[in-house]
């Protein structure tokens, strides 16, 4: 029988991310494990490399201290994922589009140790700096200078990050626990049914939910991960081609990128898998995609849940569909992930479930393992979406349908309240974008002295039209395919969409030009 101190010796081995890594040297010793311009690294380099930045960190920092990273996906973003929980250490990314402003709150509300920056940034993260509080503490910062000079100001910086690596020091390792990120971690390969040795071209900012949780995972598998500084459809087919590429994340705006910029239009020679998550994906978009030699899977998650949660488990029968009825049933968010523990949909003032009628709208609402724990020194916004008996409301609407399967509607502020009716805009966009003229769509509230609120369309039409359509062209085209009262009553054209720094319509931007017309 297993004694007592036996038992207490197996429990106190945390779940943790960093094991997929401890496992990946042994199991893909000599396998590549990253890609970066001419540099190609084995797992067992990889290993040794985040190894010693833990090394070297643990001289700095102790458990529960906050790291930083500002860098784009590099190596040594990469190693980080890895080194920082290795010390027991907090790992905090932040978003490179961020201008100055946001950056320096970011900072002094997380009170990092140590910064991170990559030489395309140092002059981002130093401006930032200099906008702290007088009585701010400012953090440590290790420049990444990626074969490039190091930063021209010496403000704050200690040694390289390379030099880092090169330290040799002995590491005693404090794991820094997170069970909720490990059960996701594997959730998010099985359910994407990610094979051994993948190819995972990071088109995903690893700074967006430590890249859907593929930073660990691509360790578990084995898997190569190409690694670039920019992209552009351009490069991300050079890649494709050049590395052979299987797998692939990112927003919707990504996947439209690629799609609208293929080369002559010509079909993929292998398919590639493309998880596409952070909004809702048009039916027209995931039909073009397709016929590319994309195959295309549709998640849904917040950086609150650590990554996915939901996705279109698709169902063999489906196959045998229309291409059209194909892709409006991938478009559906679909069902929970087996790391997931409990979804609804909910009458968000009563707490009780809508109908599973496809039509009956209320906010998801989910429960579970992956679930953030709170909001950092902010309890009001905390207690907001978080409530006593374990749900945790995301101010997203959606429905369910008589098969079970969720779809996302609307943001619950970018729902439009016309005459007493719910219009979604996320399903007039839809029929936008399936009009061939148009390239990129979006649709906000426009205010009505008589209906309260109507559709508004922003609109971007395809280059190299023989025919241009009108405003009211656009209109009748969403009123043939959408009751009256969801059709856009103002059709706006724009040369481009204002985007966010997560690269998602600026629907606020958009707001203020509607109220303004």
């Amino acid at each position: 029988m297993e004694q007592p101190r036996q038992r207490a010796a197996a429990n106190s081995n945390p779940l943790t991310t960093v094991a997929f890594l401890e496992r990946a040297p042994t199991a893909y010793a000599d396998c590549p494990s990253i890609v970066y311009k001419q540099t190609t690294y084995t797992w067992s380099q990889t290993h040794r490399r985040s190894l010693q930045v833990a090394s070297s960190l643990s001289s700095i920092i102790t458990r529960g201290h906050v790291v930083t990273v500002v860098a784009p996906n590099i190596p040594a973003t990469y190693e980080l994922h890895i080194a920082v929980p290795m010390c027991g250490a907090i790992l905090n990314t932040i978003n490179t589009r961020l201008d100055a402003r946001t950056v320096s709150v970011l900072l002094c509300h997380s009170e990092p140790k140590l910064v991170f920056v990559d030489h395309q940034f140092s002059s981002l993260v130093l401006e930032a700096i200099t906008l702290f509080p007088s009585n701010a503490k400012v953090p440590l910062l290790v420049p990444i200078t990626d074969d490039e000079p190091s930063p021209s100001s010496t403000l704050g910086f200690i040694d390289t990050y390379e030099n880092m690596v090169a330290a040799a020091h002995h590491h005693r390792k404090e794991l820094s626990i997170a069970t909720g990120i490990f059960i996701n971690t594997l959730s998010s390969l099985l359910d994407w049914s990610v094979p051994h040795h993948p190819v995972f071209l990071w088109t995903l900012p690893m700074f967006h939910a430590n890249g859907w949780s593929y930073t660990w995972g691509m360790a578990t598998m084995g898997g190569t991960n190409v690694c670039l500084r920019n992209f552009n459809a351009s490069i991300i087919y050079n890649l494709i081609k050049r590395h052979n590429v299987t797998h692939m994340c990112g927003a919707p705006v990504v996947l439209k990128m690629v799609v609208s910029n293929s080369p002559t239009n010509e079909h993929l020679e292998k398919p590639v898998q493309f998880l596409a998550s952070g909004a809702p994906v048009p039916a027209p978009l995931l039909l073009q995609a397709e016929s590319l030699g994309f195959r295309v899977s549709h998640g849904y998650g917040l950086t609150e849940t650590a990554g996915f949660v939901m996705s279109c488990a698709w169902k063999p029968q489906w196959n045998t569909l229309a291409a059209s009825e194909r892709a409006r049933l991938r478009a559906r968010q679909g069902v929970r992930t087996i790391g997931l523990m409990q979804m609804d949909v909910v009458d968000p003032e009563r707490g009780v479930s809508v109908k599973k009628d496809g039509l009956s709208l209320g906010e998801i609402v989910f429960k579970g393992g992956p679930m953030m724990l709170g909001y950092l020194k902010d309890p009001t916004a905390e207690s907001s979406c978080m409530r006593e008996d374990g749900w945790f409301y995301t101010g997203d609407i959606g429905v369910i349908h008589p098969d079970g399967y969720l779809e996302v509607k609307d943001r619950s502020k970018d729902v439009i309240i016309s005459g007493g009716e719910n219009i979604s805009s996320t399903e007039v966009e839809s029929v936008l974008y399936s009009n061939p003229a148009i390239s990129e769509a979006a649709v906000v509230a426009r205010p009505d002295e008589f209906w309260g609120e109507t559709p508004c369309a922003f609109v971007c039409l395809k280059d190299e039209l023989s025919e241009t359509p009108t405003e009211e062209e656009i209109i009748e085209f969403c009123r043939t395919k959408l009751p009256h009262y969801m059709a856009p009553k103002t059709v706006v054209f724009k040369e481009e969409l204002p985007k966010t720094s997560t690269g998602k319509v600026n629907k606020f931007m958009l707001r203020d030009i509607a109220k303004a017309i």
